[in-house]
């Protein structure tokens, strides 16, 4: 079962067996053995492409939550013993991920050596249950109703660029100088509309740029390299204003804050391996971020 969902959700033998360690031959014994068992064939099989059959629609949904069971079952027996252990699945944005939460797993499996991390960077909002994933660290203003989160921390953000951007194309002074730069956005935060705070006023700035992207470590490395203005996470680009690659824009003016969260499927049925880690990375971020704390911001 396990084979056959890695098969139907990455559509390929290939890939799925790469993911379980696995030969592909192996991959196609377990892939038969399931069929004999069913009755039924799952898939079709051509030189292009897998599909599923219409059993396997139906044995694709039944498989995952049979294996969703098995997890559960897994996870009450170990967490009988007190100690996190078994495999985490989680996933979270390509910049937070490769610039703290590597760094975050890496400590955390050190931690408790039982425990495994499978990660998942996506820049987008994946679905927890079509996906099995155990743990979705998503930053948000504000999420959307019904589901259950944690609050990890906060994200802020800088409007900075390259001093060699500033030289050529000259300092904004107030946010409607910012109409006439060329300001790198990203998809999903601030796409054309940038809105500012100071002194309990709001001014919201239309915005556009030659260079958009879905992630923000693209934006940021396209800024330092003298692209343009970016509005961009403290997180990432923290070392960047210390090292001094990159220089403020408009201090004195406040973008909307977001927070991090750690967005999970159940309370009642929360093994104990996701709440150690939460609990652990709200301990190693706390509210006041030491990114923030290092730029003045806290």
């Amino acid at each position: 079962m396990t084979v056959f969902v890695e098969v139907a959700e990455r559509g390929s033998l290939t890939a799925a067996a790469e993911a379980l360690d696995m030969s592909r031959a192996m991959a196609t014994r377990y892939l038969a053995a399931l069929e004999d068992w069913l009755g039924a064939r799952v898939l079709h099989r051509t030189t292009r492409r897998l599909s599923l059959t219409p059993a396997g629609e139906v044995a694709l949904d039944r498989c995952r939550r049979m294996l969703a069971v098995g997890d559960e079952l897994k996870s009450a027996l170990t967490d009988a013993e007190g100690v996190p252990h078994g495999q985490l699945r989680l996933t979270c944005s390509t910049s937070l991920g490769l610039s703290h939460l590597a760094g975050a797993v890496s400590d955390f499996v050190r931690r408790y050596p039982g425990a495994a991390v499978d990660v998942v960077l996506a820049d987008r909002a994946v679905n927890l249950v079509e996906e099995r994933i155990d743990v979705a660290i998503r930053i948000s203003r504000s999420l959307e109703p019904g589901l259950i989160a944690r609050r990890i921390t906060v994200c802020r953000s800088v409007l900075c660029a390259a001093p060699a951007y500033l030289t050529a194309c000259g300092l904004p002074h107030r946010p409607a100088d910012l109409a006439t730069h060329n300001c790198l956005t990203h998809h999903y935060v601030g796409k054309s509309l940038w809105s500012l705070h100071r002194d309990g006023q709001t001014d919201a700035v239309a915005v556009e740029g030659s260079i958009s992207a879905n992630d923000a470590t693209l934006i940021a490395q396209a800024v330092r390299a003298g692209a343009g203005i970016g509005l961009l996470p403290t997180y990432l680009v923290a070392p960047m204003l210390r090292a001094g690659e990159l220089v403020r824009v408009l201090p004195d003016y406040a973008p909307d804050e977001m927070g991090v969260f750690g967005v999970y499927l159940s309370r009642r049925q929360m093994p104990l391996i996701v709440r150690a880690f939460l609990d652990f990375l709200v301990e190693r971020f706390g509210e006041e971020p030491e990114w923030d704390r290092a730029l003045g911001l806290a």
